[in-house]
């Protein structure tokens, strides 16, 4: 008995037209991996799997780029997915304050996510808006300048 693919047609038909634009199969990996993820909001092993078999690359090869990247997902996460920048601009800022907040109203540390699977909690190296930290991102979002008091109103409006 054939075993069922988890990638769908779509899925398999973009990785194969992502391979075609590099000589090098490892060099598509992160952008097949991306996008499968968008469907399954994150990459299981059995993923992995399955990629490896359309690209010809090994599994232990797909794993440590997989793992290596800090956008691909290897565990389930939240609907809403909340990216803080713990970089020295927003340490500065005072991001650790930011953290807490965060940590305390979803009862969470980083890199968890709630009970009810609402929000994700990742801490990012840089969000790129150094000139408006502290900065977090949630989902496709940017917030600038964030307080406790900004934050606490995000996080209830997403409740």
């Amino acid at each position: 008995m054939k075993e069922k693919n988890i990638l769908n047609n779509k899925e398999q038909k973009f990785i194969l037209t992502e391979l075609k634009k590099y000589e090098d199969p490892n060099a598509a990996v992160v952008e097949c991996l991306k996008y499968v993820q968008q469907r399954l909001k994150w990459i299981s092993l059995d993923v992995i799997k399955e990629v490896s078999q359309i690209v010809s690359v090994p599994v232990s090869k797909i794993e440590s780029i997989a793992t290596f990247y800090s956008q691909i997902f290897r565990q389930p996460v939240g609907k809403n997915i909340i990216k803080y920048c713990d970089g020295v601009v927003c340490y500065i800022n005072g991001y650790k304050k930011i953290e807490k907040t965060m940590s305390n109203y979803l009862k969470i540390t980083p890199g968890n996510t709630t009970k009810d699977k609402k929000f994700t909690l990742i801490p990012i190296c840089c969000l790129g808006n150094c000139d408006n930290s502290p900065t977090i991102m949630i989902n496709e979002n940017l917030f600038s300048n964030v307080t406790n008091r900004k934050i606490i109103n995000i996080l209830e409006n997403l409740r």
